[in-house]
């Protein structure tokens, strides 16, 4: 009676414990999943060095951290500080009045005589709704300018947070596999059910992060290409958004070019507007729905309407994060069912055919080395 009193209260002290733990951790939730995600994209290389160097893990980790720093991290610098640029250059020229948002409106709506019809047939005032959408345009574009001067004029916040990433990053990278094994012999899951789920956890990151941010730079970038070659002001700008709202699948980067379509017909630029329309739904669409299955879908095993109703909840949920934090849960979620599923109908001789019933979990003491199980290279996953 007193042993069981004794383990009732330790479990507890180390619920309570580890809670208190994970909410000192808040604050920095943001750095240390971005060190994991990291470590996790860059885990090959640091096998590959191995490989090359032998046991030297502070030497590999270091100059696989060297090589995310060269490739991702100040590239993504260069680029915030061009974006900042072009932003506060649109938000002085909306503040000066040299680009009135108002004006734009009243040309599609002269452009456009029934859309005004129509309008009025819901009840909508259509000088309310120009006022909104002025409204918003001013608010934008200062809150564009205000976060991206922020973060290229190297805030403490923002240098912390990266530094912080960096240093947890290299850890991670030298220690990962290690961390991995103490983790499963801790976890009272059973060592085949977590390292599948550390697989898991692997297979998801590399698929989310590696899909998403190829489906946004591209469509980042051919957005900005038609931009500038239509002579559209701040396509630089415009093509950063573009990549960040790429991040929505499906509808992401026409929440821009659509719109900037539309205006061109209003001012009658018929050849550049039926230009940039065609260009946004046979090359920009087309990029999302074919890259994002191939590269998402097909790695994380989720359907497409599950990777969006996820991505979208994360995003709602986490922000910026959720695009990869939204399908992980999702695919643990469908893990966990899995896992009860098989084990479940094991003690049922009624459903000898219930799929996967006899197979093994998948093995994963590598989750964090990069060593694939199926694809084409170690760095497909």
């Amino acid at each position: 009676m007193v042993d069981k009193l004794e383990q009732r209260m330790f479990l507890l002290l180390l619920a309570a414990v580890t809670a208190l733990f994970l909410f000192l951790l808040k604050p920095f939730f943001a750095p240390i999943l971005w060190a994991c995600i990291v470590a996790v994209l860059f885990q090959p290389v640091q096998v590959r060095l191995e490989r090359a160097w032998g046991e030297r893990p502070n030497l590999t980790a270091l100059t696989t951290l060297l090589a995310c720093v060269v490739l991702v991290v100040l590239p993504v610098l260069l680029l915030l500080a061009s974006f900042a640029q072009q932003g506060i250059a649109l938000y002085r020229q909306i503040d000066t009045g040299e680009i009135q948002p108002a004006q734009y409106i009243d040309q599609v709506r002269n452009a456009f005589p029934a859309v005004q019809g129509l309008l009025e047939r819901f009840d909508i005032d259509l000088s309310s709704l120009r006022d909104s959408l002025t409204g918003a345009a001013v608010a934008t574009s200062r809150f564009l300018a205000q976060n991206a001067l922020a973060l290229t004029q190297g805030t403490f916040s923002f240098m912390l947070k990266l530094g912080l990433m960096l240093y947890v990053t290299f850890f991670l990278l030298r220690d990962g596999r290690r961390l991995v094994e103490l983790m499963v012999q801790a976890l009272p899951l059973g060592d085949e059910r977590e390292r599948m789920l550390f697989q898991k956890f692997a297979e998801v990151t590399r698929a989310t992060v590696k899909g998403n941010l190829v489906v946004a730079m591209v469509q980042g970038a051919l957005g900005g290409i038609i931009f500038w070659i239509l002579g559209i002001p701040a396509a630089l700008l415009w093509g950063v958004v573009m990549a960040v709202l790429s991040l929505i699948p499906a509808i992401g980067a026409g929440l821009i070019w659509l719109p900037a379509a539309i205006y061109l017909y209003a001012i009658g630029s018929w050849v550049s507007a039926t230009v940039l329309l065609l260009y946004g739904v046979l090359i920009i669409g087309l990029a999302d729905n074919i890259l994002r299955p191939i590269l998402v879908g097909r790695d994380t095993k989720l359907p497409d309407w599950l990777v969006l109703l996820s991505t979208l909840g994360g995003l709602a949920m986490f922000g910026i994060n959720g695009f990869v934090v939204g399908p992980l849960i999702a695919v643990l979620f469908i893990a966990f069912w899995q896992i009860f599923g098989r084990e479940f109908n094991q003690g049922h001789p009624e459903h000898p055919d219930h799929p996967g019933r006899d197979e093994p979990l998948a093995d994963s003491a590598g989750a964090l080395s990069g060593d694939d199980r199926e694809g084409d290279g170690g760095d497909s996953k």
